[in-house]
């Protein structure tokens, strides 16, 4: 499915069963959706046996994991990420995040020297999907005689960022750029595409920006009670983009805290999620991505889909396609 030249895409937190999981894939591709990304939440759903059920399942959509170099070795998303790749005849492409608070508390695990981790991570994975031995030293990772059975993959890499320099890396090395607040896309894409001028990359970067349209009154709700997780590890200039004061950042960071979401919606308007993501009637919605499909030549729309239920999700993928279709 596409809006003029512009790909639909979702991404599934898999907080739902396996065969859920993969009918709602099976679904998007019936709707005419381009790409699916799975999140690998850690002591969720294992994505990538999840991707590989997909592969199996569908024929066109392209599949792809949001995973980090924290909770699992570079290699060894190199080696899965492969076999979803030979399973579904060359679909897959991957993800990269830096790993954040809410995968990595859980198992214990430090988020240190993100931006050399996120880097060595790029090299590794396209040194192995090469084909060839790899006997590599990166700056936090090395190889010694790596190589993977599955033979030579041309799989894209994305990174899905917000800090500035991991927005210059992802401009710098990355296929392409996945991004989530919309007040920030002007900024965060115009730091990648500076990056990527200067480090003379060839190809064009695929920019992708991932939302949850808000087009009823539950759903802008539900926004409201989500809206803590977006001011969470948000670098200062996201912050600013939303809108917030000093004053205001402090109390909904003290509201999280103290009251978690629910506590966060509470204090968050109809105005400040609107500065979050796409809300509105369902006209107006189709307004505002058409209106950031241009300003920020996009390549993909992504929905997320962070809840259980097959027919609630069957119909929002369905309604995603007439909204931005002007239906």
């Amino acid at each position: 499915m596409t809006i003029g030249e512009v790909a639909l895409g979702l991404q599934i937190v898999p907080t739902m069963g396996s065969a859920e999981l993969i009918d709602t894939i099976v679904a998007a591709e019936e709707l005419g959706y381009s790409y699916c990304m799975v999140a690998d939440e850690g002591l969720m759903l294992d994505v990538h046996t999840v991707l590989g059920a997909a592969a199996r399942a569908t024929s066109t959509i392209r599949l792809g994991a949001v995973t980090n170099p924290y909770t699992r070795h570079p290699a060894a998303t190199a080696a899965a990420v492969a076999t979803v790749d030979e399973m579904s005849g060359g679909r897959a492409f991957v993800t990269l995040v830096a790993g954040g608070t809410m995968v990595l508390h859980p198992m214990g695990i430090e988020r240190s020297a993100p931006l050399a981790l996120m880097t060595d991570t790029i090299e590794a994975l396209r040194l192995l999907w090469l084909g060839e031995p790899v006997t590599w030293q990166g700056r936090r990772l090395s190889l010694e005689g790596a190589q993977l059975t599955t033979g030579t993959h041309s799989i894209p890499i994305w990174v899905a960022a917000r800090g500035e320099r991991m927005l210059a890396l992802a401009g710098a090395r990355a296929d392409g750029l996945v991004l989530m607040v919309k007040s920030d896309l002007r900024d965060a894409f115009g730091l990648a595409d500076q990056a990527r001028q200067e480090a003379l990359a060839g190809s064009p970067l695929t920019r992708v920006y991932l939302d949850r349209l808000a087009y009823k009154p539950e759903m802008i709700e539900e926004a409201k009670h989500l809206y803590g997780y977006a001011i969470m590890d948000s670098p200062p200039r996201i912050l600013k983009n939303l809108g917030l004061n000093e004053a205001e950042i402090a109390g909904l960071q003290q509201a999280f805290r103290e009251g978690g979401p629910e506590a966060v919606g509470q204090l968050v308007t109809d105005e400040l999620v609107a500065e979050y993501q796409i809300a509105g009637t369902p006209a107006e919605c189709r307004s505002q991505l058409a209106h950031l499909i241009g300003a920020h030549r996009l390549d993909a729309f992504f929905v997320n889909i962070i809840s259980p239920g097959p027919a609630a999700n069957r119909e929002l993928l369905a309604e995603v396609v007439s909204i931005a279709a002007g239906r």
